[in-house]
């Protein structure tokens, strides 16, 4: 059985539960067992929870749930930067795969809540990527 750890984001909350509620059901979808869940304050957060659970044994990959949503300044666009080049070096550092379930930058509440389900498009990426590296 594939193992996976999952990383949500909590800023945004009453959009990233959702996500991690959908990625823990795609999981489940998927025969995945998801055997460490960490939450951390925001997105910018997730690249060092990250590579927590990607140096234990047994964690086959690493899905990353969050939602940047846009303000009054571009402060979205560098989060959102900073965290996916952060999320890729963890991945290729560890050689674990790390799925990148964060929505955003340049979204409003609104669009955020209406894409929840890139918590289970991360896993699904998560589980195919394993099955597909040799």
């Amino acid at each position: 059985m594939m193992n996976l750890g999952l990383v949500v984001a909590q800023f945004n909350a009453s959009v990233t539960e959702q996500m991690a509620e959908a990625a823990t059901d795609a999981a489940a979808d998927r025969g995945v067992e998801l055997t460490s869940t960490v939450r951390v304050p925001g997105v910018y957060d997730t690249p060092l929870a990250a590579d927590r659970l990607a140096r234990q044994d047994g964690v086959d990959a690493v899905t990353v749930v969050g939602a940047v949503v846009t303000g009054d300044t571009d402060h979205d666009q560098t989060i959102a930067d900073a965290t996916a080049e952060s999320l890729q070096e963890v991945g290729l550092e560890r050689d674990t795969p790390v799925t990148f379930g964060v929505t955003g930058p340049g979204q409003s509440g609104a669009e955020a809540r209406e894409r929840v389900e890139k918590g289970a498009a991360a896993v699904d990426a998560a589980v195919d990527l394993v099955e597909a590296l040799p």
